[in-house]
């Protein structure tokens, strides 16, 4: 589906406080320098209107939080958002400090550019693009390629949940994620019917909007094997 541009949308997250404008500038030095603490880094790629990132941000106030995402005009949709959930919440929606959530602009492909080797302690991946076409495989954030970056920039105990209500994608990430050195830690092809992996599960907008059709949402969480941690 093609995104409307909005207009003054760049403007916009070049200013906001929210959004970091050389993401190159903290690498190795996110905790300290852009949160101000040494709380646990998650790292949400691709997060679309980013519910599920600002929801976790105020339900676990105790993690840092960074989210990923491309698409100029969706980015804005996300960081007003947020803003307006601050105000709603009694915070100065332009003050930053203190706030464990910041987001970032950009390609997945650059992720070691930003982040130190072992600095990020999870990664999330919801509702990927899922490139159908085979000469496309290489875009998919589950494929070998994006899995040599997130083994790069994830702590050795580090572990990767991804989820999705595409089942060829589905399918081709429970092949290549053990081809990469990766071990499927849990996995459910029923998510909201799945008690145990469901329990304090933070859905996304396509998360809801899939799920209110009927459909059945699939999740993995993948941690590295020991011969590769």
């Amino acid at each position: 589906m093609r995104i409307r541009h909005i207009k003054g949308s760049e403007e916009y997250i070049a200013s906001d406080p929210f959004v970091i404008q050389q993401p190159e500038a903290y690498k190795g030095k996110w905790k300290k320098e852009v949160f101000g603490n040494d709380a646990p880094l998650y790292l949400e790629i691709g997060m679309g209107m980013g519910t599920f990132i600002r929801t976790h941000s105020f339900m676990y106030p105790e993690n840092n939080y960074i989210g990923f995402e491309l698409n100029t005009t969706v980015l804005y949709k996300a960081v007003k958002r947020y803003e307006g959930e601050l105000s709603e919440r009694g915070f100065d929606p332009g003050d930053n400090k203190g706030r464990n959530l910041r987001f970032i602009r950009s390609d997945a492909r650059f992720l070691c550019e930003y982040f130190e080797d072992h600095e990020v302690d999870r990664i999330y991946l919801n509702f990927s693009d899922p490139w159908p076409k085979d000469k496309n495989a290489n875009k998919r954030l589950t494929s070998p390629q994006f899995l040599r970056l997130y083994d790069r920039i994830l702590k050795k105990d580090g572990r990767i949940e991804f989820k999705t209500d595409n089942r060829g994608l589905f399918d081709y990430s429970v092949e290549t994620f053990p081809a990469s050195g990766w071990e499927i830690k849990e996995i459910t092809y029923d998510l909201h019917n799945d008690v145990r992996m469901n329990e304090g599960n933070v859905m996304t907008e396509y998360e809801a909007k899939f799920s209110a059709k009927g459909n059945p949402i699939f999740k993995l969480i993948a941690a590295r094997t020991k011969d590769q941690g």
